[in-house]
């Protein structure tokens, strides 16, 4: 028996007027500030740091390099070196999460929810508490930095702090929880008859772990990796404190030009090719999931 008109009108307003709060606030929040910012990014630094006319593509010569003295690569460097130590954190914290999702799964009861509560306790404490422990650990007293000379990755009496890999290490500390629990939460349901059945099959520990636990866990892999990804190429707070002005990154830059610098229509360019890079990915990552759900 067929529907009333009624009821498809119904469920079409219910259908409606449910997506009409989320869209009504991406617009307001997200939308309608980036297109500001792109707008700032075309307009001109006034007298005293405000934003004024004529419309120019200054700020965007200047973010690729171009100025008054020739080719000047500092922001382009800048720019990469952002997504290189984001791509390498969101990298190693994928690595790392994957054996510690195991890990907590092979722990049952009370051993487990330890373990849970063990990965999320450094997120309970404040971002810049965790940053300036880190100062300490990575000092030149401190047994790291001297484990470090004794391997001769340093040299003696330098210390770790500051530097690219004191930022590198606190990322991974700080973030590694955001990967490491969507992982998990793929790793607690994962079919573990396809595993048996592999290497009844004689498939190696590669061959396994390919065939068998990746295509079960990828969506919890790849959901960590972005999560990771996206706020560490923003992150201005650990390379400030922990870099010593030796690792300036994009979010050092963005609070430069809206702070001090009062640069905004600069700060507005840099921002908006960032946010288009991230979002580049974003869609590329989304069109390669699809492309993997159609080809299975």
């Amino acid at each position: 028996m067929a529907e009333p008109p009624d009821s498809h009108l119904r469920s079409r307003r219910g259908w409606l007027f449910s997506i009409l709060p989320g869209t009504a606030w991406e617009f307001v929040f997200l939308i309608v500030p980036f297109l500001v910012v792109i707008a700032i990014s075309f307009l001109s630094r006034g007298e005293y740091g405000s934003v004024a006319r004529p419309w120019t593509f200054e700020s965007y010569k200047r973010l690729a390099g171009f100025s008054l003295f020739g080719i000047e690569m500092l922001y382009p460097v800048i720019l990469a070196r952002s997504i290189f130590l984001a791509l390498a954190t969101a990298l190693l914290c994928a690595l790392a999460g994957i054996p510690l999702a195991f890990f907590i799964k092979g722990c049952q009861g009370t051993p487990r929810t330890i373990a849970l509560v063990l990965l999320t306790i450094p997120v309970w404490t404040n971002l810049l508490v965790r940053t300036y422990a880190w100062q300490l650990l990575l000092g030149p007293q401190s047994w790291i930095s001297h484990l470090a000379s004794t391997l001769h990755l340093i040299k003696q009496g330098q210390a770790l702090y500051p530097g690219t890999v004191a930022v590198l290490l606190c990322l991974l500390c700080d973030y590694l929880p955001f990967a490491a629990l969507p992982i998990y939460a793929s790793v607690e349901k994962l079919d573990q008859t396809l595993v048996e059945a592999a290497q009844d099959l004689g498939a190696s520990k590669l061959q396994i772990f390919r065939h068998a636990i990746y295509p079960q866990i990828r969506p919890g892999l790849w959901a960590g990796f972005l999560l990771v990804f996206l706020p560490a190429t923003g992150q201005f707070v650990i390379p400030d404190l922990l870099g010593g002005g030796k690792t300036v990154l994009l979010g050092n830059v963005l609070q430069q030009q809206f702070g001090p610098s009062r640069d905004w229509p600069f700060g507005a360019a840099f921002t908006t090719i960032s946010m288009l890079l991230v979002l580049g990915g974003v869609v590329l990552y989304l069109k390669f999931s699809r492309t993997e759900k159609e080809v299975a």
